[in-house]
């Protein structure tokens, strides 16, 4: 069963630029399909970002496309979401999810990362 860290959160003002990082132990990283996800204060968790196994697929949801760049390093089991063009919306707490096979269905989870976009 594989555990998610995340980190690199914090606070930044409308149109910065944070960097956050998901470190996965206890499982064969480059087994998961992986994901960003994100809930604001009051609202549901969100599809931010996901990718495939090796790196080579990517998606993003429509809020983030052009901004956000998720990405992964399978040597160092670490996900990573560049995040640019910070707007005060995207404030949410952030989490990583990982997607075993053969379903590829989110089933183990961070406890996330706080971003706290300023205007």
């Amino acid at each position: 069963q594989v555990q998610l860290a995340e980190s690199g959160g914090g606070l930044v003002q409308a149109g910065g630029s944070l960097r956050l990082s998901c470190v996965a132990s206890g499982g064969t990283f480059s087994n998961y399909a992986m994901g960003w996800f994100r809930q604001a204060p009051g609202q549901g968790r969100q599809l931010v970002a996901r990718i495939s196994r090796t790196g080579g697929g990517t998606y993003y949801g429509d809020s983030v496309k052009g901004r956000f760049t998720i990405s992964r390093d399978n040597a160092k089991n670490t996900l990573y979401l560049q995040m640019d063009s910070l707007k005060p919306e995207d404030t949410a707490v952030y989490s990583c999810a990982a997607a075993p096979p053969p379903d590829y269905i989110m089933d183990y989870w961070g406890k996330g990362t706080l971003v706290t976009v300023s205007s």
